[in-house]
């Protein structure tokens, strides 16, 4: 797209702006009066028919103002909108609440959720963070009853798998205890790969625990579904974009098909984590999403555990504010992975 000049810019500015707070056609006078500007309503309207032509406003009727496109929104956005925080009160408050929460993944997960849906006055989603590789932790071995012994192993992220294992012969606990102390010192921070290697380093039964374990850690990380929690849905269903039952239901359509969520977060979303993408009206590869947009960001440590969150809502939604809630909260939960689990 060719450069807009500067007052082309600011007039497609205000148009969005005015369009987002009122949801009402835009006119030049109207612009003109509320922001004092210093050129005639005739000039307003001649650079608003050239915007018109770029593609970046409409015109709903012969006698209407204009409205954004979704070209129109998506120039603002990527050229034109500046990068804003959200008011300092509004980041202490979120930041409290979520250390006040337990040290407890789906606690934080729900969390975000709703403060999201609150702050970005639209519908949430948020994964939880998936492990990109699983990383042995913390081995116990606990004797139960004759030769039952179960196998408790801890993983670095909280990640706690169980196993019966039933032994040649009975042994005592302390021996059992051992074993698995032993263990845990061998194979502290490594991945499945690297566990697997340590089995010839010992013998006997811990031997084939240790293979065990290794197993246990390679299932894991190959066993990975994306659950998606959301929050806020009638945030997008009162507004008037939404009056229409027919866009409503499409909106809760889309909340309902995880697999759709799943398609849209997977493929939006570059590997990076802190960044922002906004999708525009589906950016023309999701047709279910022309009347919408999603702010999205990515959480969580590179290379050890990441997730996303973010905010869906109509085209006409305030940008910066989405834009600043989805960033702040995916920062606080990244701070919070790499404080409480990945050291």
């Amino acid at each position: 797209m060719d450069e807009l000049t500067q007052r082309q810019e600011s007039i497609l500015a205000l148009v969005i702006h005015e369009y987002i707070e009122t949801a009402q056609p835009v006119g030049s006078k109207g612009l003109v009066s509320k922001y004092a500007l210093e050129v005639s309503p005739a000039t307003v309207r001649n650079e608003m028919g050239a915007l018109t032509e770029a593609g970046l406003l409409r015109q709903p009727h012969t006698s209407a103002g204009r409205v954004p496109t979704e070209e129109g929104y998506r120039y603002f956005v990527r050229r034109l909108l500046h990068e804003t925080e959200l008011p300092p009160q509004e980041q202490r408050l979120i930041s409290h609440q979520f250390h006040q929460a337990r040290a407890d993944i789906d606690e934080w997960i729900r969390l975000a959720a709703s403060v999201l849906a609150q702050h970005a006055h639209g519908a949430s989603l948020v994964t939880p963070p998936l492990h990109e590789r699983t990383i042995f932790k913390h081995l116990e071995l606990v004797s139960t009853q004759g030769r039952q012994v179960l196998l408790l192993l801890v993983c670095q992220g909280g990640d706690t798998r169980q196993r019966m294992l039933t032994l040649d012969h009975a042994i005592e606990q302390p021996r059992l205890s051992q074993a698995a102390d032993e263990i845990s010192r061998m194979c502290s921070g490594m991945t499945h790969e690297a566990v697997a290697q340590q089995a010839n380093r010992v013998a006997g039964f811990a031997q084939e625990v240790v293979r065990l374990v290794a197993a246990e850690m390679a299932r894991s990380e190959a066993f990975t579904p994306m659950e998606i929690y959301h929050d806020g849905l009638t945030n997008v269903l009162t507004q008037p974009e939404f009056a229409d039952s027919g866009h409503a239901l499409q909106a809760l359509r889309l909340f309902e098909e995880r697999t759709f969520l799943e398609d849209v977060v997977s493929k939006a979303l570059s590997p990076g984590v802190g960044g922002v993408q906004v999708v525009i009206g589906g950016e023309g590869a999701w047709e279910e999403l022309r009347d919408c947009s999603i702010v999205l960001s990515r959480y969580g440590v590179p290379g050890y555990a990441t997730g996303a969150l973010g905010v869906l809502g109509p085209t006409r939604m305030a940008y910066d504010r989405t834009i600043s809630s989805v960033r702040y909260v995916a920062n606080l939960m990244s701070n919070l992975i790499i404080e409480t689990f990945a050291g």
